[in-house]
C-alpha cells in the first residue's frame, strides 16, 4: 500500500528543514532527516497510519527534499520532479518569508510534544467541510483549536457566567436564543467559539474564560469557514449590514 499523500502540515515541517541545511545534507543518513521522520510518525492528522517501515520514513523525507530542489528556482540542479501541486504551491507561499514559516513550524513541534494534547488530538474527528486547506497554520493547529473549544468543563463556566450576567444563552453574533425559540429543548444549548487567533496557540496554551464567545452553530460555522480572518465581532458588523 502506498504511504497516503503529504498533509500540508508535513509539506511545512519538511520545507522548514529544506530551507535550513544545505542540499549535499538532504540525505536519510542525516541525523536531522531521520529526525524529520520521527516527527512526521507522531503528527495526529492521518486516521490509518502505516505501521511499517515505509511510512515517512528517512528515504521518503530525503524524496521530499529532493522535490523542492526541483521546484526551487535557486537551485543548480535538477532534483525529482515527481512533486505534488501542493508542494509547490506551500514552497511559493513561503518564498521570502522563512520566519513566517519558521514560526509555524515550530508551533506544530510544540503542540504535537505534549504526549497528552497529542493523544486526543488523534481522537478530534475530521468533518467534510472543515476548511483544512485555507488554514495556514494546518490541520494539527486547527484540531488544537476545536479541541479548545470542546473543553465541557470550561464551556459551562463561560455559559454559567454569561446567564448570570445576560439572563440567557443567546448567540454573541446574531443573538438567536434557542431557548426562546424551541422551549425546553433548546434550554443551555449553545456552542462555545474559541476566538484566539490560530497562530496563538499551541498546545501548552491554557484556555482562559476570555478565549471563549458563545455562538449558534451557523454562525459558529461561519466563523470556521474564515477562521484566519474574521473575527467575532466582524461576523455580527457583517450581519448587521
Amino acid at each position: 500500500m502506498r504511504p497516503p499523500r503529504w498533509h500540508r502540515d508535513e509539506i511545512i515541517l519538511a520545507l522548514d528543514l529544506y530551507r535550513n541545511i544545505e542540499p549535499k545534507e538532504m540525505d536519510n543518513k542525516n541525523p536531522k532527516v531521520i529526525e524529520l521522520s520521527e516527527l512526521l510518525n507522531k503528527l495526529p492528522i492521518h486516521k490509518e497510519r502505516m505501521e511499517n517501515q515505509k511510512f515517512r520514513n528517512p528515504n521518503g523525507v530525503g524524496l521530499k527534499l529532493s522535490n523542492f530542489k526541483a521546484i526551487d528556482p535557486e537551485f543548480d540542479g535538477k532534483g525529482m520532479s515527481s512533486y505534488s501541486k501542493r508542494d509547490k504551491e506551500v514552497f511559493f507561499e513561503f518564498d521570502g518569508k522563512n520566519d513566517e514559516l519558521k514560526s509555524i513550524a515550530n508551533q506544530i513541534k510544540k503542540t504535537i510534544s505534549n504526549q497528552k494534547v497529542n493523544q486526543k488530538l488523534y481522537r478530534i474527528p475530521d468533518e467534510e467541510d472543515d476548511e483544512i486547506h485555507s488554514v495556514k497554520e494546518g490541520k494539527v493547529i486547527y484540531k488544537l483549536h476545536k479541541l479548545r473549544e470542546r473543553d465541557n468543563k470550561i464551556n459551562k463556566k463561560k455559559k454559567d457566567l454569561y446567564f448570570e450576567r445576560n439572563g440567557k444563552l443567546d448567540c454573541e453574533v446574531c443573538g438567536f436564543d434557542f431557548y426562546e425559540t424551541y422551549g425546553d429543548i433548546g434550554k443551555g444549548f449553545i456552542e462555545a467559539h474559541h476566538r484566539v487567533p490560530l497562530s496563538e496557540i499551541d498546545g501548552e496554551t491554557i484556555t482562559k474564560l476570555k478565549d471563549l464567545a458563545l455562538v449558534c452553530p451557523n454562525c459558529h460555522k461561519m466563523l470556521h469557514k474564515a477562521i484566519d480572518t474574521l473575527s467575532v465581532a466582524e461576523l455580527k458588523k457583517k450581519i448587521k449590514r
